[in-house]
């Protein structure tokens, strides 16, 4: 079973600017890992400083090994100096992909 990541985590509006490049050293480097299939942040076009985050990983392991590599710590490091608060992450089991 592959793992979907969904979520959102939230950080004062006018830091959006300062935090994007932080996120995408976060993303460059997650989606060069195994495993990952997709990595992405949005920011919410309704609700500013809201970011949804979607994760899809091949399985667990690779999830672990996202958990325990370098660049996590590095990003969660940043989180204090970003003023990101609210995190909310649900991981769901899913099968392969289909159009809809």
């Amino acid at each position: 079973m592959m793992l979907l990541i969904i979520g959102t985590i939230r950080l004062p509006a006018d830091m959006m600017d300062r935090a994007r490049p932080a996120m995408q050293r976060m993303a460059d480097a997650s989606r060069a890992e195994d495993g990952c299939v997709d990595y992405a942040y949005a920011e919410d076009v309704f609700d500013r400083g809201l970011v949804h985050v979607k994760e899809l990983w091949v399985d667990q392991a690779a999830l672990d090994l996202h958990f325990a590599s370098p660049h996590i710590a590095q990003w969660r490091a940043t989180w204090p100096d970003l003023q990101i608060g609210d995190r909310e992450l649900r991981a769901y089991e899913v099968a392969e992909p289909r159009p809809v």
